[in-house]
């Protein structure tokens, strides 16, 4: 909200020399936070002028100039840039006559730009200054000619300040209005709050503009007949409650908008269209309460309230046709939809320079299908953004009489005495505030007197009972409903300076949990090892949760979304790899095509058959009793946290002597390795299947025996559809499963010192047994003395049976307490053999 100084002055007594930074100042202070000064950058010497004579000189390049004398000072005095009183000026507009009075930027002027204004010769003359149009002077869009004074109202002595003349040293400060402090964009509402914060005499425009007499009233006049009628109203509240209307006759809508008017609207933010159209803007600016205006000759009827027909209609003022929602409350009369209510009026209706008669309309719409309204048809307006936050609903018919008033007084309008009022707006329901509550709440000391004094300062009815105070919030402040709001009042305009500043201390043995530890040590494992960490979107398709939410191709549950962002992804995601693959196809086609990525995420597994969300929410005036809080965890599906990696491109660079190395199963699996190493975990590495991923180069993991998640290289038909390379390795793992089967608190083993005795152990054993039971059996069996065991060669070929493959072990062992014979080393291979033929048949290859 923009608020021009001087405008603001006329309803609360500004501070003497007060500055927009003090404006600022003082109203940070009741928490209207403070976002820019605006000014129309112009600096003097700018002076009015008339033109004494002018001669027209056609030039060589088809354009025609006007060699003009024009008197810039009263006969014998010095001009305002002490050069003579008449300047010769050149000018190339034609929309002047000799007598006219113009708006002179003389030498050493400033116009917004900045455009500094000198002597300089041209077309064959020196040119002392420049005649100034309206968009020169930042008044307004007009650049077609110059600025006629007479045409907008004025005759002044020549040489007068035309900065000051115009409102062209007026200074408007901008402030952030928040969602619930609709009040304050409105003149009235920040003067208000000006004077909370000053303590300044406030005067309330309202009680200005009283409905009772209006200039130049003639007659009763007929009452407008309106009629709401909605048969749908939102959550049970009807679409109007207050609906006010005036009739001024006899307007002429082709008068010019007083230069203050214009000057202010343009500080306001707001561009000078007529002078109807420019007071009801005007109107709405300083009450807060937004006006449209009908031409009442186009009216075909009364006025009708209601909501839209299916199919039904209109073209707005913007000239686009737009089909109306059933939602929609209108603004109708005999033949239709003449406006969406609170948001825009119609094109049949709006008023033009042919306007003679005027109905006024100030009503009180609901908020809520205000908003969706402006939102479905995007249309934000200046009436929108105010009925969503609450308008007063007591002021209609005042704001409605203002105007009437301000189109009697400047476009020539006889206003009937009469009009119409609907008020059916709900009384506030008083607050009880109970003594000592508002200390409490907020720590600050407060006595009974200041509490009554802050309370009746924002405009409250304040009754003493004997729990405490009961509080009826004023029309204006619909978003005071209890009494934190009214405590948090009390703290504002007693001020926040008095709330002391207290840092908690931090209770003993609390940080970080053992998950957010090991989490964070994933996360810097991988990105050390030069992986680049991602946050992907948490949305999926239906085909990318049945192709990576499930390894063997059944059917999965999903999470859909009530409100998704994009239709064709409604789903919550049941895998981190669709994500991934999105991120590397991304980067791909931007130039970069050696990628390794990861992403530490939740994924969302509800159980097929199961609703969620069915439990009651709590409400907000306490803390959740333990039941409640597990029956909201138990209407919400399993979301474990997984990491995920995936590796395209080469991890080895081409250079010389050295071949370019692609990424592949083997660097998955070095993922699993890094993540397992952070965890403190054992993760097996098994041969295992997925629906996404390429057969025979994918990998089962598993912790404890219990499978964990997998490793290997998409389907070349996957990477193909997402236009990357044949080969892609991922992993994905449940990063909670693994943290939660390893054991914590693991010491870390003693360094041996005694040498140790190493041997390779060939087994022949059926190709369908997974090397990796093999290496269990064998370490199980080797016992405590084996300190390593690694697979070296996986043979399939001549002198190894059909059907079989040769598994071939590296074996290394150490005693903590001696060097170990080649004898004892050989006993606990043999061992483990032993264990690996009974579980597995393997057999010792000679």
């Amino acid at each position: 909200m923009r608020v021009p100084l001087s405008w603001l002055a006329e309803y609360v007594e500004l501070v003497p020399g007060s500055t927009p930074e003090d404006v600022h100042a003082a109203l940070v202070q009741v928490g209207l936070e403070e976002e820019d000064v605006h000014t129309f950058e112009l600096q003097g010497p700018i002076v009015v002028g008339e033109v004494l004579e002018f001669t027209e000189e056609p030039q060589s390049n088809g354009k025609t100039i006007r060699w003009c004398q024009v008197r810039v000072a009263p006969d014998g005095e010095t001009a305002a840039d002490g050069g003579d009183a008449v300047h010769g000026i050149v000018c190339g507009a034609r929309n002047f006559f000799v007598g006219d009075k113009v708006v002179v930027t003389l030498p050493g002027a400033v116009l917004p730009g900045p455009f500094p204004i000198a002597a300089r010769k041209t077309y064959g003359h020196v040119s002392d200054g420049m005649i100034a149009s309206a968009r020169e002077l930042g008044l307004g869009d007009d650049h077609e000619g110059i600025l006629r004074l007479s045409t907008i109202g004025i005759d002044a002595p020549v040489g007068t300040d035309a900065i000051e003349l115009l409102g062209l040293n007026d200074a408007a400060v901008e402030i952030n209005v928040t969602p619930d402090r609709g009040y304050a964009f409105s003149i009235r509402g920040v003067a208000r709050e000006y004077a909370h914060a000053t303590g300044a005499r406030y005067r309330d425009p309202v009680e200005l503009s009283s409905p009772a007499t209006v200039s130049g009233a003639a007659g009763s006049g007929d009452v407008f007949p309106v009629e709401v009628r909605d048969e749908a109203p939102i959550r049970g509240r009807v679409g109007s409650s207050v609906f006010a209307t005036r009739i001024v006759r006899d307007v002429d809508p082709t008068r010019p908008t007083p230069a203050w008017m214009v000057a202010r609207l343009k500080l306001a933010g707001i561009r000078s269209l007529s002078v109807l159209v420019d007071i009801t803007n005007y109107v709405m600016l300083e009450l807060g309460q937004p006006i449209h205006g009908y031409d009442l000759d186009r009216l075909q009827g009364g006025i009708v309230v209601r909501r839209a027909t299916p199919g039904e209609v209109i073209t707005t003022l913007d000239g686009k046709e737009r089909t109306l929602d059933p939602e929609d409350l209108l603004i109708t009369d005999d033949r239709g939809a003449i406006g969406i209510a609170g948001v825009m009026g119609g094109a049949d209706t709006e008023m033009s320079d042919a306007t003679r008669n005027v109905l006024i309309e100030a009503a009180n719409f609901d908020p809520v299908s205000i908003a969706r309204s402006a939102r479905r048809h995007k249309l934000p307006s200046e009436a929108s953004k105010r009925f969503e936050r609450g308008v007063d609903p007591q002021i209609a018919a005042a704001a409605a009489t203002r105007v009437a008033q301000l189109m009697a007084d400047l476009a020539g309008g006889t206003a009937d005495a009469g009009g119409s009022l609907i008020h059916e707006a709900p009384e506030r329901e008083a607050i009880l505030l109970p003594d000592g509550y508002v200390t409490e709440l907020i720590g600050v000391e407060y006595t009974d007197e200041e509490v009554h004094d802050a309370l009746a300062e924002i405009g409250g009815a304040i009754t003493r009972t004997a729990e405490g105070f009961s509080v009826v919030p004023p029309s204006w402040r619909p978003d005071l409903t209890g009494k934190a709001d009214l405590a948090e009042e009390v703290a504002r305009l007693a001020g926040y300076h008095r709330i002391p500043s207290v840092l908690p201390v931090a209770p003993p043995g609390r940080g970080l949990t053992r998950s957010q530890r090991i989490r964070r040590r994933v996360a810097d494992a991988l990105a050390a090892a030069g992986s680049t960490e991602v946050l992907s979107f948490p949305f999926a398709t239906e085909d990318e949760n049945a192709r990576f939410g499930s390894a063997d191709g059944s059917s999965v549950a999903s999470v859909k979304l009530a409100n998704a962002l994009d239709a064709s992804a409604a789903l919550l995601r049941r895998s981190l790899l669709p994500g991934l693959v999105a991120a590397a196809k991304r980067n791909r086609s931007r130039g970069l095509v050696d990628v390794s990525l990861f992403e530490l995420g939740l994924v969302f597994l509800p159980e097929a058959g199961r609703t969620y969300g069915s439990a009651e929410l709590p409400v907000g005036d306490r803390r959740p009793s333990e039941a409640e809080l597990d029956a909201l965890q138990a209407g919400i599906p399993p979301q474990p946290r997984h990491v995920g990696a995936l590796l395209v491109g080469d991890v080895v660079t081409k250079q010389p002597g050295q071949a370019a190395v692609p990424a592949g199963i083997v660097d998955a699996l070095d993922v699993v390795r890094q993540v397992a190493l952070a965890v403190g975990a054992e993760i097996e590495v098994a041969q295992g299947s997925h629906q996404a991923l390429h057969p025979g180069r994918t990998a089962e993991l598993r912790v404890a025996g219990r499978p964990v998640g997998f490793a290997g290289e998409l389907l070349p038909s996957v990477a193909e559809e997402n236009d990357l390379p044949r080969v892609v390795a991922v992993v994905e793992l449940d990063l909670d499963a693994v943290i939660a089967l390893t054991e914590p608190g693991l010491e870390a083993g003693q360094i041996g010192t005694y040498p140790a005795a190493t041997q390779d152990l060939s087994l022949l054993v059926d190709a369908g047994v997974p090397a990796s039971t093999v290496a269990g059996a064998v370490r199980e069996g080797a016992g405590a003395l084996l300190e390593e065991l690694h697979l070296v060669d996986d043979y399939r070929g001549t002198g190894v049976p059909e059907g079989s493959k040769s598994l071939t072990f590296a074996l290394r062992f150490r005693a903590d307490d001696r060097t170990l014979t080649a004898a004892e080393a050989s006993e606990a291979k043999l061992a483990g053999a032993a264990v690996a033929r009974e579980r597995t048949g393997a057999a010792i290859r000679e």
